[in-house]
């Protein structure tokens, strides 16, 4: 008998990740292509397909692929569309799940990569029994997912919940999406190096962060300098952690979630970034909400989560229904 799974795709600016995800959130097939190279996003999705049907011919088990599950950047919900994303190749708005279901002849959904993990978190991670959460994901930018009674909360339009492009500073850093001053800016793996620099040019303090060139710093090598008493990369997560946590305290004032997640690279920094976030996440709280809410890194950080996360989106639609 064929093993019932769906496919779970994460579209990123560089590689399209894909993997078949059976309903208990166990991964029997990994891989990607390159999101880059194609002229229409039709020679993509024909690419895409072609990718997937080889790979399901190659497999030693038979699979039953049921339905497919995209996270994507600026992935509408409700129109099934992926709109204006910066990081793609293809802009203005696209038809995708049209176009998915015309090559694919299934049932397709897409959403944005953060709310994808959430439901990724909230089917195979440690959000089963909560209904109420936020995913917080801190990549190269900043995504969030904001789940209210049991429910991704997509807005009227699809696009609810950016936390990334919330207004931290008037005339602050450049983001990428055009304005200035978003959270993302400094709230990011990119964010961080940013503030690690601003830090140095602050004082003449002795730092491993000197001798690394801004290109190639990550956020592992802060954690590891932090770990040795590094005052600046401290000083970089403290601050991170400070800007995150004022923030989240806003989140917790508009739908009063029982548990924040964390992922993403940055996220695995653990203690580091976690522990002055949920310092200025006290300070800024009313009392009503105060020591109600803890911040932990998502049970899924070691796994695919964009994976299982757009898996998690079409298992939802398909028990549903």
């Amino acid at each position: 008998m064929a093993q019932e799974v769906v496919l779970g795709i994460d579209i990123g600016g560089t590689f399209t990740k894909i993997g078949l995800v059976d309903q208990s959130g166990e991964i029997h097939f990994e891989d990607e292509i390159s999101t880059r190279g194609y002229e229409t996003i039709e020679e993509y999705i024909a690419a895409l397909h072609a990718h997937v049907m080889k790979s399901l011919d190659s497999l030693e088990t038979t699979f039953l692929l049921l339905g497919i599950g995209v996270g994507a950047p600026n992935g509408n919900y409700y129109e099934g569309t992926i709109e204006h994303a910066p990081n793609l190749a293809w802009k203005g708005k696209i038809e995708f799940v049209k176009l998915m279901e015309h090559q694919f002849h299934l049932p397709v959904v897409v959403t944005n990569d953060a709310n994808a993990a959430a439901l990724g978190e909230m089917l195979f991670g440690d959000a089963k029994d909560l209904k109420n959460f936020v995913m917080i994901t801190l990549g190269t930018g900043l995504g969030s997912g904001l789940v209210v009674n049991g429910d991704v909360v997509y807005g009227h339009d699809g696009f609810a919940g950016d936390l990334g492009h919330v207004l931290v500073y008037d005339h602050g850093r450049q983001c990428g999406c055009g304005k200035k001053g978003c959270l993302e800016a400094y709230v990011s793996a990119t964010g961080i190096k940013r503030t690690a620099y601003e830090l140095l040019a602050e004082s003449n303090e002795d730092s491993e962060v000197r001798k690394i060139p801004f290109s190639k710093l990550k956020p592992k090598m802060l954690t590891a300098m932090a770990e040795k008493g590094d005052p600046v990369a401290i000083k970089a997560f403290d601050r991170t952690g400070y800007l995150l946590g004022r923030a989240l305290a806003d989140t917790v004032a508009h739908i009063s979630p029982a548990r924040i997640f964390l992922f993403g690279g940055l996220a695995k920094a653990g203690k580091w970034i976690i522990d002055p976030s949920k310092r200025s996440m006290e300070d800024h709280l009313m009392t009503i909400y105060q020591n109600k809410i803890d911040i932990v890194p998502s049970a899924l950080l070691s796994k695919n989560i964009a994976v299982l996360g757009a898996a998690a989106l079409i298992w939802k639609k398909l028990n549903s229904q």
